[in-house]
């Protein structure tokens, strides 16, 4: 497969759509299975109260795999990313209701690499916080 957006179709300064991403802690507790990360931080709030957290708090590589989906959605093609980093900045707080929290992402391509690829930036915030820095991400367009 290959990526459905055309190197000679965007410009530095291109922007993804946003998305936005609902956490539950229904959520929280379906990607410990699937991740065998079951900290107790990421779905007991007594224990992640009692080590200093404000509550329970998401997965950092479940916050870094949401983001990617913007990339991901865009190209068409998972496969054509090739390089992906973020620095963890703040935890993702997921309250005990309905709500949950919402992981708001946009992007937008910040380079025009060699061999048709670009550096693509992620903004990623939650509850009005940066929640990822230095988010980037290196994609082979076609």
């Amino acid at each position: 497969m290959t990526a459905k957006i055309s190197y000679s179709d965007v410009e530095v300064g291109t922007e993804l759509p946003a998305r936005t991403f609902p956490v539950t802690r229904a959520t929280l507790v379906q990607y410990a299975g699937a991740s065998g990360d079951f900290n107790p931080i990421h779905w007991n709030e007594k224990f992640a109260k009692e080590v200093g957290l404000p509550d329970v708090i998401a997965h950092g590589m479940f916050t870094m795999a949401e983001a990617i989906r913007v990339v991901t959605d865009w190209t068409g093609d998972p496969g054509a990313v090739l390089e992906y980093g973020v620095r963890f900045t703040k935890p993702v707080v997921v309250p005990n209701d309905d709500q949950g929290a919402t992981i708001e992402v946009s992007a937008k391509v910040a380079a025009k690499l060699d061999d048709n690829t670009v550096r693509v930036d992620l903004t990623v915030t939650s509850a009005g916080q940066k929640v990822l820095g230095m988010s980037r991400a290196v994609v082979r367009l076609a």
